[in-house]
């Protein structure tokens, strides 16, 4: 049949859809006939319900669910015969004034966007590098070496310094009132490790065992306790102990305790090279995949469709509210969210969306199986038991699909890549860790 398509804005279409209501009728009959084959009613044997009473309970509901069926094969129908690639779901309505016989719908829908990508040698993107140097692996060494520090009390007459374990009682007031969590006993903190907040840390430092005094103490005006946000306390600290911490040697008898089967020096640190390694290089490509990206949307042009962004933004408000619930807020599934919050990021979702489907279409950058494979492999390969992993990821489609997302992700910043004036910038192994 032929499809008459109405443009109404820019991506927004309409079509109306006609349909006989002897062949809708004759469906909830069929359908009620088999209805009443099981329906269960009081009085009535299974079976053996009248047709009259069945329909007079039941055809209301069958009735629209034929009329929900048959509108929705006939817009399917209708799209598919005009080539049209329908996003997001048509707003369908009943039309007054139908021929008789018939029943009319208006179906009202957005159609995708024609995506038009510039030439992408224009395109200028600065591609960031980075090494593991041998002061990585030791500060990264000195790292493993406080996760097991010991710690002994100092002299009594010591005062504390940056490293030692301070055991304290302490108790602030604001406006000579006390507040809720302004007071603790034997609490034990770090000094210099950013634990307390810096006027805390700058008291405690060179107190020693015995001594209390008294200082004020102003919040953070985005401090985590609104009550005290922004306030100015006076507190009272007590030092009752101080500990200095002792940090295991550099020896074959760290490199065992840490797992390491060679259980010598050198394997411990070709063990964390290997790491940190992996992890520059997990850091540079999503640092340069947001790069790739971020100049793939500037070359871009294309209108949005509205249903697709809202669905977005549906998703979105969604997840805020599991993550406030998963954090124990009270109430979460009713928070209020506004959707505006999200607008912009699921706009740039959508673009990116479309963009990149274009690309990977127009250019063939779909994931291999072997690139998938090659990916699994990779990603197993840091376990213990990489085998496990393979069977966990292998097992499961929605998480192959996560894996293929990914690399489609990678061809499509290799392909860019390929295309565009790319610059290369050396950043610092502190740089990239401190910022990714």
């Amino acid at each position: 049949m032929a499809v008459t398509v109405e443009t109404l804005e820019k991506l927004e279409r309409k079509i109306t859809l006609s349909l006989p209501l002897a062949a809708i009728q004759s469906e909830v009959d069929s359908r009620l006939k088999k209805l009443a084959r099981t329906v269960k009613m009081d009085g009535f044997r299974p079976g053996k319900v009248p047709m009259n009473v069945v329909a007079q309970r039941y055809g209301y509901s069958v009735h629209y669910e034929v009329l929900n069926d048959k509108v929705g094969e006939a817009f399917a129908q209708a799209a598919n015969e005009a080539q049209l690639r329908v996003a997001g779901q048509p707003r369908i309505t009943e039309k007054d004034g139908a021929p008789d016989g018939q029943v009319t719908f208006d179906a009202v829908f957005e159609v995708y966007p024609e995506v038009k990508i510039a030439d992408l040698a224009g395109a200028e993107i600065e591609k960031l590098t980075a090494e593991v140097s041998d002061d990585a692996i030791g500060k990264t060494l000195d790292i493993l070496r406080k996760q097991r520090r010991t710690f002994a009390q100092r002299a009594h007459d010591a005062a504390a310094q940056d490293g030692d374990r301070v055991t304290v009682d302490f108790e602030g007031k604001i406006d000579g009132e006390p507040f809720a969590g302004g007071k603790a006993d034997d609490f034990q903190f770090l000094v210099g490790e950013g634990q307390m907040l810096k006027e805390f840390e700058d008291a405690v430092r060179g107190m020693k065992s015995g001594e209390s005094k008294t200082f004020p103490l102003a919040f953070p005006a985005d401090y985590h306790g609104k009550d005290v946000a922004g306030k100015t306390a006076d507190f009272l600290v007590t030092v009752k102990k101080i500990e200095a911490a002792h940090l295991p040697e550099v020896n074959d008898a760290l490199a065992k305790s840490l797992g390491v089967a060679e259980g010598t020096v050198a394997a411990l640190q070709a063990d964390i090279k290997k790491n940190l390694e992996r992890e520059v290089k997990s850091r540079l490509v999503a640092r340069n995949k947001q790069a790739v990206m971020d100049a793939l949307v500037a070359k871009a042009e294309l209108d949005l469709p509205k249903s697709i962004v809202a669905a977005e933004v549906d998703r979105m408000v969604e997840g805020a509210r599991a993550d406030l619930k998963a954090r124990g807020v009270k109430d979460a599934d009713k928070a209020p969210i506004p959707a505006e919050l999200f607008t912009a990021q699921a706009e740039r979702r959508v673009r990116l969306g479309l963009v990149v489907a274009e690309l990977v279409r127009v250019n063939n950058l779909q994931a291999t199986p072997e690139q998938i494979k090659a990916h699994v492999d990779e990603l197993a390969a840091s376990y213990e038991r990489p085998e496990d992993v393979k069977r966990w990821y292998l097992g499961d489609n929605r998480r192959m699909a996560e894996v293929e997302a990914v690399v489609i992700e990678n061809n499509v910043t290799d392909f860019v890549l390929s295309k565009a004036k790319v610059s290369e910038k050396d950043i610092s192994f502190d740089e990239l860790m401190g910022q990714a």
